[in-house]
Parts: C-alpha cells; sequence; structure tokens
C-alpha cells in the first residue's frame, strides 16, 4: 500500500518552523551554487563574444595574455605579407598592431582598479565592426586622444568626455564612449598605436590582429608559423577563440570557489534536514505504528519520509533558483587574471546550472533524509503504538 500524497502534505503544516528553517537552509545553499556559477559564466559569455570569428590573433607561445606577449615591427611585417591575411580594396593588408597597456584608476564609490588600454590602428575599426561610437568622436590617430568602453564609462570617475587620465606622464583627453555589444571590449580604453607606443617608449607590439582571407585556413596558418623560423615563436588563433580561452582561469578559480563554500553550506543544510526528519519521526511515532497496523509496508514509510525530505529540498531549491534569477540583469566586474585588469559582465544563468542546482537538491535531500527515513521504517508496530 501506498500513503497518499495529502498526509505527506499535511505533515510540513503540522512544524512549520522546522520545516520553515530546513527550507531556508536549503535555499541559502543553492543561491550560493547559483550565483558563482552565474559569474563564472558571465565572465565566459561575455569573452566569449570579444573579437570575430574571422580575425586570427597572434601573440608570443609563452605569454599568458596579451599584456606578457611582445612582437617586434620586424615580425609584425612578416605576417603582414602573409597569403592569409586579408586585403581591402585598395590592396592593403587588414592587420592592426596593437600594443595592450594597463593604467590605474578610480572608481565610482571608492576605490581603484587596473584598467585595459589598447593602441589600435585604423583598421581595427574594419576588422571589428561591432564597435559603435555612441557618444563623442574618436580618437584621432597622431594625438594623443582616448575613447572608453561604454562599461568603464559608468563604473569609473574621471572617464567623462573631455576628461584628462595621466598615461606614461602624459595627459590623455577621453573623447568618446563606445559600445562593443556587451563584448570584454567594454571594459578598454582605446588609442593611437604608435602614440601609445611612443608614450611608453616601447618599439614592440603586443599583439597583432588580422582579418583572415578565410578562416578554415587557421590550422594551415598555425602549421606555417611553426615551419617558419621567424615565426615559430608565436602563435595565430582565431580572435574569439583566444578571448575566450582566456575566461578560464577567472571563471574556474570564481566556480570553484563557489563549490568549495557551497559545499561547507551544504554540510550544515544536510545537518539541518536530519534534525528535521529525525524530529518528525520521533512525534510522529504513534501515527507510524497506526500505519503500519493498517497495513502499510517499510517500504511505503520508507518512501514516504525520504519523499518529504526531497520536497523540502526541491522547495529550497526553486526559492533559491528564483532569488538568483532576479541578478540576471545586473552587470558587476571582477579582475581577469590573465589581463590583470578589471572586467565588467552581467550574471548569466542557464540550463545547465539550474540542472546543476536541482542536482545539489536532490542530493541534499537524500543525504539528509535516508537516515531518519530509515529508522522511520524499522520501528516495530507494538512499540510504536505503546508510544501514546
Amino acid at each position: 500500500m501506498k500513503i497518499p500524497f495529502k498526509y505527506i502534505l499535511r505533515n510540513f503544516y503540522s512544524r512549520k518552523l522546522t520545516t520553515t528553517a530546513t527550507v531556508l537552509g536549503m535555499t541559502l545553499v543553492v543561491v550560493v551554487f547559483t550565483v558563482a556559477f552565474m559569474m563564472g559564466m558571465g565572465i565566459r559569455k561575455t569573452l566569449s563574444v570579444t573579437g570575430s570569428e574571422n580575425n586570427a590573433l597572434v601573440v608570443r607561445k609563452s605569454s599568458q595574455g596579451e599584456i606578457s606577449s611582445i612582437i617586434n615591427r620586424e615580425v609584425a611585417d612578416i605576417i603582414s605579407s602573409l597569403p592569409q591575411v586579408a586585403k581591402s580594396s585598395e590592396g592593403k593588408p587588414l592587420i592592426s598592431t596593437e600594443p595592450v597597456v594597463i593604467f590605474i584608476q578610480p572608481k565610482k564609490g571608492g576605490g581603484v582598479s587596473n584598467l585595459t588600454v589598447r593602441g589600435v590602428t585604423p583598421v581595427a575599426f574594419q576588422i571589428r565592426d561591432n564597435i559603435k561610437l555612441v557618444e563623442g568622436k574618436t580618437f584621432g590617430f597622431g594625438s594623443r586622444e582616448l575613447i572608453v568602453g561604454k562599461s568603464i564609462s559608468k563604473r569609473f570617475n574621471g572617464v567623462a568626455i573631455g576628461d584628462k587620465v595621466k598615461l606614461a606622464g602624459d595627459m590623455w583627453t577621453i573623447v568618446g564612449v563606445f559600445d562593443a555589444g556587451g563584448s570584454g571590449f567594454d571594459s578598454e580604453v582605446w588609442g593611437d598605436s604608435e602614440q601609445l607606443l611612443s608614450a611608453f617608449q616601447r618599439t614592440s607590439y603586443s599583439t597583432i590582429t588580422f582579418r583572415l582571407s578565410d578562416p578554415k585556413q587557421i590550422e594551415q596558418l598555425k602549421l606555417q608559423f611553426d615551419a617558419d623560423k621567424r615565426l615559430k615563436q608565436f602563435t595565430p588563433e582565431i580572435e574569439r577563440t583566444y578571448f575566450s580561452k582566456q575566461s578560464n582561469q577567472t571563471s574556474g578559480f570564481i566556480m570553484g570557489l563557489g563549490v568549495f563554500i557551497t559545499l561547507f553550506i551544504m554540510v550544515g543544510a544536510i545537518i539541518g534536514a536530519m534534525i528535521t526528519m529525525f524530529t518528525a519521526v520521533a512525534n510522529r511515532t504513534t501515527e507510524i505504528g497506526t500505519l503500519r497496523a493498517l497495513g502499510f509496508t517499510r517500504g511505503s514509510i520508507l518512501i514516504s519520509f525520504l519523499f518529504e525530505s526531497l520536497l523540502l529540498s526541491v522547495v529550497g531549491c526553486v526559492l533559491g533558483l528564483l532569488i538568483s534569477s532576479t541578478m540576471s540583469s545586473m552587470e558587476v566586474s571582477t579582475i581577469n587574471f590573465q589581463s590583470f585588469s578589471e572586467i565588467a559582465f552581467n550574471f548569466t544563468l542557464n540550463i545547465y546550472i539550474v540542472l546543476g542546482a536541482f542536482a545539489f537538491s536532490i542530493f541534499m535531500g537524500l543525504v539528509g533524509g535516508f537516515l531518519p527515513s530509515w529508522r522511520a521504517s524499522r520501528l516495530k508496530i507494538i512499540e510504536a503504538l505503546r508510544a501514546a
């Protein structure tokens, strides 16, 4: 015989306080787990849409990021002459040689953080056609002017149009704000490549980005680099793939930290669920004896109590997901471990995070409810009835 579902629900109302405390504990676990993974996925999503599938980005093989990569002018000239580099209608290579540096800027609300400054050539706006100027004007090539990504203009002081920032001892004027479609470029400052090299007294670029004549040739291009003594120290990668890989360390750390904290809180939630269910068994000993006397099997009793525990965890999971989902529209920022500069992103909730949250919740319900359920199913009929 199966115990009616209505009987199980009635028991929740009879112990509202302990039920509420258990559900809130489960909810907290789900919120911590979900928010951590939403942050990690947000960073991945932001960097995975940075750049273009039609562009190749070249860095030094030993570099961990753009700021640690060095490419001299001779190598840049060799790359620009490769047949895989697409040409403009005038026959000029669509290639942008780019130094990348960082500087410190005060944030709104207090504190400071690193910002990435990317030096670009006019071609950069052709090969990255998702860059749209939304305020002011673009910087003049040959001048000490800068444009800032829209995320920076929202979160930092001293970067409004007309403001001046200090780079390598010189004052540069902010003249515009650009929108990069929610990509990592929204967290960058752009200026003239040659002016940036001059200001920092550098002769080498950080990266080289160019439009591929055929994106399918990327693997062939890698082999060509490895076979050429002048280029074997460098590696080309699809631009969007490169930036997507750059997210792994930061997002992995955040997700790992989230799981670590979740495990600690989960232990408390499981203990809470276990106490709640043991209390339920103790308070309903006579009921259990009566159910057994009416013909309900030990298995039915076990499944009934285990289902109660799972129901508590599922309710907590749903509440946790509802709370977490309210953060989907929030924009936050963190330090990108690869570039050591700040990157803005939105919390991202997807089906995999939802399924993971439910898996965590079901695990908590099973572990927290099994022993009490087993205890309830093993009560002897006569002893249970005598407890009245």
